[in-house]
C-alpha cells in the first residue's frame, strides 16, 4: 500500500490518495474498517463484499461509494488491486450535491446510484497496474482538478468546524458552537449536511477514535492506557465501544485485523495520521 498526499491546491477537500495491492493466496480475507468519513474505492481482480453495520450487502462492484461512517464497515476480499479516494467534509461540499445525512452508515454501486455517477469517468479511466501507479495519480488529481473548477467554494465554516472537532479538551456542543462563532441550531444543520451526522454524535466519534487509534497502534497500553481524557470511566468508553463498533472492547480485540492492522501503521508513517477521522482540514 502506499499514500499519496493530495496537491497543495486540493488541500483540505481529501484525506489521501492511496493504491493498495491485495495478494489472497488462500481465497478471501475478512476484516472491518473503523468509522470513517465518505470515500470513493476502485478495484480491480476479485470484487468486494461489503457492509456497513446491519445494511445490506453490496457485492459486484468495481466502484464503491460510501457517506460517513458512525459505525464499522465489513468487508470480505481476494487478489485485487485498489485506489482509494477520501473525501473530507469540505471534499463533500466541493463534490456533492446532497446533504451528506442522506448517505451516513450507506454503501452504494458507484455506478448504479445517480449522486456518484460523475465520478464514474474516473473509474473508466484508471489502469491499476504497479507501474502505472504514477500515471494513475496524475489522472486522479487532473480529474479532481477539472472537477473542482465546475464546483462552488466550500463554506468557510466547515473548515471551523472541522478544526473543532479535532480539539482533545473540547468537552460538549456549547463550547464548540461557542468557538465557532455559531448558534447550535446553525451548527447542526451545517454538521449534518457536510459531516453527515449532528454535532454530539460527532463529538462522540472523535473521542473514541483517539481511543481506538492508540489502542490499534500499541495494543501494549491496553483499553485503559488508551482511553482518551474525556473519558469520565471505561463503563462510557464501552457504551461507545458498543455503538460504534457493535460490541465490547474484549470482542474487537479479540478479532483479527489482517488488513486494518498494517493499514493504519502505514498511514501513520506515511500520513502522520492512522485513521481518516483524525485528518486536519488542510
Amino acid at each position: 500500500m502506499r499514500f499519496h498526499e493530495p496537491p497543495a491546491d486540493l488541500a483540505g477537500l481529501f484525506t489521501t490518495f492511496y493504491r493498495v495491492e491485495f495478494t489472497c493466496s488462500d481465497g478471501r480475507v475478512r476484516d472491518a474498517l473503523q468509522p470513517e468519513w465518505s470515500g470513493l474505492r476502485f478495484f480491480e481482480g476479485a470484487l468486494p463484499q461489503t457492509r456497513i453495520g446491519n445494511g445490506d450487502l453490496l457485492e459486484n462492484a468495481d466502484f464503491t461509494a460510501m457517506g460517513p461512517s458512525s459505525l464499522p464497515i465489513a468487508f470480505r476480499l481476494g487478489t485485487s488491486r485498489m485506489w482509494g479516494v477520501g473525501l473530507l467534509p469540505q471534499g463533500w461540499a466541493t463534490f456533492m450535491r446532497h446533504p451528506a445525512s442522506d448517505f451516513a452508515n450507506r454503501i452504494y454501486d458507484g455506478r448504479l446510484a445517480p449522486a456518484f455517477q460523475p465520478f464514474v469517468p474516473l473509474a473508466d479511466t484508471l489502469d491499476f497496474a504497479e507501474a502505472s501507479e504514477l500515471a494513475d495519480l496524475e489522472r486522479i488529481t487532473t480529474f479532481f482538478r477539472t472537477l473542482r473548477e465546475r464546483s462552488p467554494l466550500p463554506d468557510r465554516r466547515i473548515k471551523a468546524i472541522h478544526e473543532m472537532l479535532l480539539d482533545p479538551e473540547l468537552p460538549d456542543v456549547a463550547s464548540m458552537a461557542d468557538r465557532c462563532g455559531m448558534n447550535q441550531r446553525t451548527m447542526e444543520r451545517l454538521c449534518r449536511r457536510y459531516f453527515g451526522f449532528p454535532p454530539k454524535l460527532l463529538l462522540r466519534r472523535q473521542r473514541f477514535m483517539r481511543s481506538l487509534s492508540k489502542f490499534m497502534l500499541d495494543p501494549s497500553l491496553g483499553w485503559i492506557g488508551a482511553l482518551d481524557s474525556l473519558y469520565f470511566d471505561q463503563s462510557h468508553f464501552v457504551r461507545d465501544c458498543h455503538t460504534f463498533l457493535g460490541m465490547a472492547p474484549s470482542e474487537y480485540a479479540a478479532m483479527e485485523h489482517p488488513v486494518l492492522s498494517a493499514f493504519m501503521r502505514e498511514r501513520m508513517k506515511a500520513h502522520g495520521s492512522a485513521v481518516q477521522t483524525l485528518d486536519r482540514p488542510g
